[in-house]
């Protein structure tokens, strides 16, 4: 069962909403957003909700954080986010920038095309190591410019590692035998536990060293275009914690959905790339550990979709294969280290 969409995403699916009155509209749906493909533009709505690990709940907030959006994935890809507009409502009528009470804000951006995406070009086998040597040579510039601080840095402590990590097995609880096994679930949380005890002091040093950056948060496949350079876009904006990682643990991101992808021999150049421009050693000894956890964090927003209500019956099948695959490559890196 579907729920019927909410009045002003079906308002927005109409071209007259829009200023360029657009050919046609596609609407795709996050479990955070609804996202509007028009002809030349892209508009992104946030949904009214809180996840625990964001909140959209009140108009002001979705305002303040569309307008961080736009601010932070300027850095990777300033072409494409071209501000925030306001949704109105005029009388009967519900427009994009038009006038009469604001009732909701929206991204806009210069519609990226769909052809260049990595993901894509993955799917079609047409990724070269060339190309994912020059991603990585576009993060290793990005990270050493990225910001970093004695606030951002305690992000790397390991209480705040620990806190990452067991959200991510708290928030999962209610998934098990569905989307991941007891089995997996406890060989995956202890490995996780062991690693971080293990590792104390390669944690800390990683702090003294600088290596815990303002970061994209969010690298994978699906989120980089071959286009005008590189594109790396959609950020996360909507909490810092997810964003101020070990640089370690943002390039563990694309290397893990590389192999996810069956493509291990890109990944090791990326990853490889990475290393010999950055001269990051230490990196390689953290790779599995972070590949682990990337890979549990998006099994985990997979397993997440399957309680939306807007998202149907069909394609919450899709995304029950889809979360069982990443947790299984979760615990694949595991078993690959020992």
């Amino acid at each position: 069962m579907i729920l019927q969409l909410p009045e002003l995403v079906q308002a927005l699916l109409d071209p007259k909403a829009y200023p360029d009155t657009p050919q046609g509209i596609e609407l795709v749906q996050t479990q955070m957003s609804f996202v509007f493909l028009t002809g030349d533009y892209v508009y992104k709505v946030k949904k009214p909700v809180n996840l625990g690990y964001l909140d959209y709940t009140t108009l002001d907030k979705r305002q303040f954080y569309c307008q961080r959006e736009v601010e932070l994935n300027r850095r990777l890809c300033p072409q494409a986010y071209l501000g925030v507009v306001s949704i109105t409502r005029d009388k009967d009528a519900i427009l994009v920038g038009g006038g009469g009470e604001v009732i909701e804000y929206a991204v806009k951006m210069r519609r990226l095309p769909q052809e260049a995406m990595m993901d894509v070009l993955l799917a079609n086998n047409q990724v070269s190591s060339q190309m994912a040597t020059r991603v990585a040579q576009k993060l290793v510039e990005f990270h050493q410019k990225a910001e970093t601080n004695v606030d951002i840095s305690a992000f790397g402590d390991l209480n705040t590692i620990t806190q990452n990590t067991e959200e991510n097995f708290t928030q999962t609880e209610k998934y098990i035998g569905n989307t991941i096994s007891q089995e997996r679930y406890l060989h995956i949380k202890d490995y996780t536990n062991n690693f971080i005890e293990d590792n104390a002091s390669l944690f800390r040093r990683r702090i003294a060293n600088g290596k815990i950056r303002d970061c994209h948060g969010d690298l994978h496949a699906a989120h980089i275009c071959f286009t005008n350079g590189i594109c790396i876009y959609d950020c996360i904006e909507f909490n810092d914690r997810f964003r101020y990682c070990d640089v370690a643990s943002e390039v563990a991101f694309l290397a893990m959905d590389l192999d996810h992808y069956g493509r291990a021999d890109l990944s090791q150049s990326f990853v490889s790339a990475y290393v010999d421009k950055s001269q990051d050693k230490e990196l390689s000894t953290l790779l599995n550990f972070y590949k682990c956890y990337r890979a549990y964090v998006r099994g985990k927003v997979e397993s997440f979709k399957l309680d939306d209500p807007y998202i149907s019956t069909e394609e919450k099948k899709k995304t029950l294969a889809v979360a069982r695959s990443y947790f299984e490559l979760a615990e694949a890196y595991i078993l690959e280290g020992d």
